[in-house]
């Protein structure tokens, strides 16, 4: 079963992503949060993956956080929701939306996500409230101040400290992403900085 993956990323789409690993190339199916944070073609990308297993093929999901995969394993515990549905809607409000949209129970919010009807909104804020309100309730998961949003927080002000340095936009966020996707847990901004500006060097 495979549960992480890393190595070159060779092609992405908005549905899914293939990474080179050992001169083998993956083919993983990705929610658009974890599409945004791909760093560019031939660069170093990892991914927490879920293993779908079928009589006719092997499927493999990955995520960015792994606060998207615990999101999506909570969805697909859903009766009538299996992996693609489950993608499109991450994919459909991004994960921190989703959840507390899951906890507050709203299934007029769920429902506006195409691919999914009144009766499945229903059950997944029915059935996912409590837990959601648990991850919700965890510390390094509490929805105004996740990960998530330290991590897009600090990449702007890294941006905007490369601006002010004299680095057009576009350079300095490639190195920027290429910098936070090899960066170790816990990077501060003073760290990214100057990994970015190492990369551009």
């Amino acid at each position: 079963m495979i549960a992480h993956l890393e190595g070159l990323l060779f092609k992405k789409s908005t549905q899914s992503a293939i990474i080179n690993t050992g001169g083998v190339g993956y083919e993983v199916f990705i929610p658009l949060s974890t599409f945004y944070c791909l760093p560019e073609k031939d660069e170093k990308t990892r991914l927490y993956i879920f293993t779908h297993v079928r009589e006719d093929a092997l499927l493999l999901f990955g995520f960015n956080t792994l606060l998207e995969k615990e999101i999506f394993l909570m969805l697909i515990s859903v009766s009538g929701i299996g992996p693609k549905l489950a993608i499109n809607i991450l994919s459909g409000i991004g994960p921190k939306e989703l959840l507390e949209a899951i906890a507050s129970g709203d299934a007029l919010l769920l429902q506006a996500i195409p691919g999914v009807g009144k009766k499945t909104s229903e059950r997944i804020a029915l059935e996912l409230k409590d837990r959601a309100n648990k991850i919700c309730s965890r510390e390094s998961y509490l929805p105004a101040d996740d990960h998530e949003f330290k991590d897009n927080r600090m990449l702007d002000d890294a941006l905007s400290a490369l601006q002010n340095l004299g680095y057009p936009k576009k350079i300095a966020e490639r190195a920027i992403k290429k910098a936070f996707s090899n960066a170790k847990e816990g990077i501060t901004l003073e760290d990214l900085i100057r990994a970015a500006l190492k990369a551009m060097a």
